[in-house]
């Protein structure tokens, strides 16, 4: 009987604005307005400056024109959990920062509980019923090809958030395609990592698409090597060109039909078994295998993205997102899938001087919260020419930031 190391080395060798009530239907957003240029994140231009700032300039605008936004245009939020009364428009890719309880995770919750209908049939027309409850209610625009169609998702309460409606717009795409869009849907996918279930064993039945904990990482990992052998062997070259300690990912499959997974230490030769590597590892390589897979989803929500990475990795987290965003950059010929992603590191707000529009704030207001982008802020060439993003969100400058308590009056006594 082979041992694991030998087993585990086969397996690395290949066999194994908020909604405003009565308002009418209406066609939404242009979907290119405000998103990002294509580009290639090792070499994002700096600054814009004279003639070739200019051409730089205009190719953006040229390719904005051109480049899919994802699947999902805008979402509006009234009484839904945290968010009373919150607009967002979504871009390729969004990163949300902002203080604990300001509405970040009841966005991912509303994206997932729409999947989730959206797999359901309809009930057909229930304005009534809708306007009776008074309850939540979250509005979703979608991009060309379904432009034309409006998902309006109620309930009288959160909890209870369990009726979808579908109203054609006049003008734009899709408007008789709800499956088509359906199908989209039904591909959304939200992530928190748990390093205990990223680091375990995995039933080999279970390596279709990561589970929203990564606890099947490794079967995952091993259905890649088996079906998709080059995608697997760039994300190899990629998790070593990051971890260079690193020179080989293998698997193996015990006795009992489960995966495990290691790594390979290119200077002793040492396999490093998935429950002994850091948290930080087991991160990257589970948003390494998202970004790596050959039919990802279509939209990949992600919380607390920086948790676990030293802020020099951060850089190198956020250009392997870049890859399911923006696959023009890499040379795919896919459809952009959308990021959304929560952090509250300065490190990584930092990495998006020069893409602010990238940037949702997530403002909290009393027992209510907001967004914004960071690119809305008029002030914010100036304020760049003075400190970081990182130091300016940190010392509040920016907003996001936890609420204080306001001082009493001077030697009121404390109760």
């Amino acid at each position: 009987m082979p041992t694991e190391h030998e087993a585990m080395q086969r397996g690395s060798s290949g066999t194994g604005g908020p909604p405003v009530d009565g308002a009418p239907r209406r066609k939404p957003t242009d979907s290119w307005a405000g998103s990002p240029a294509p580009r290639n994140p090792a070499r994002r231009p700096s600054v814009y400056k004279c003639w070739h700032g200019f051409l730089e300039m205009l190719y953006c605008l040229v390719f904005r024109f051109c480049e899919a936004r994802g699947v999902i245009s805008s979402v509006a939020i009234r009484n839904f959990r945290a968010l009373r009364n919150a607009r967002l428009d979504l871009l390729p890719f969004n990163l949300i920062i902002g203080p604990n309880g300001s509405g970040k995770t009841s966005l991912i919750d509303g994206l997932m509980r729409l999947r989730a209908l959206a797999r359901l049939p309809l009930r057909g027309n229930a304005d009534e019923e809708r306007e009776a409850q008074g309850g939540p209610e979250v509005t979703f625009h979608f991009t060309p090809p379904h432009d034309a169609l409006e998902v309006v998702m109620s309930g009288a309460t959160a909890a209870s958030c369990d009726l979808l409606q579908v109203f054609p717009l006049a003008t734009g795409e899709g408007a008789d395609d709800w499956a088509g869009l359906r199908a989209q849907l039904a591909r959304m996918r939200s992530y928190v990592f748990d390093h205990r279930a990223l680091a375990s064993r995995s039933p080999s039945r279970d390596g279709g698409e990561l589970m929203s904990n990564g606890a099947n990482l490794a079967a995952v990992l091993a259905t890649m090597q088996m079906h998709s052998p080059a995608a697997f062997g760039e994300l190899r070259a990629e998790l070593c060109r990051i971890l260079p300690e690193y020179d080989d990912v293998r698997w193996d499959i015990g006795r009992d039909g489960t995966v495990s997974v290691g790594l390979h230490l290119a200077e002793t030769g040492e396999l490093i078994p998935a429950d002994h590597l850091s948290q930080g590892t087991l991160y990257l390589l589970a948003i390494l295998a998202l970004a790596f897979e050959p039919t990802p989803p279509s939209v990949v929500c992600v919380e607390e993205i920086d948790r676990g990475f030293h802020p020099r990795l951060l850089r190198e987290v956020r250009d392997v997102l870049y890859r399911l965003s923006h696959p023009e950059s890499q040379g795919l010929g896919r459809a952009p899938v959308q990021v959304i992603a929560t952090s509250h590191s300065p490190y990584l707000l930092d990495l998006f001087k020069e893409h602010p529009e990238e940037v949702v704030v997530s403002e909290k207001e009393g027992a209510f919260a907001r967004f914004w982008r960071l690119s809305e802020r008029g002030d914010l060439g100036e304020l760049l020419e003075e400190g970081s993003l990182g130091d300016m969100w940190f010392a509040g400058i920016l907003g996001g930031v936890p609420q204080e308590k306001e001082p009493g009056p001077s030697g009121a006594a404390e109760k």
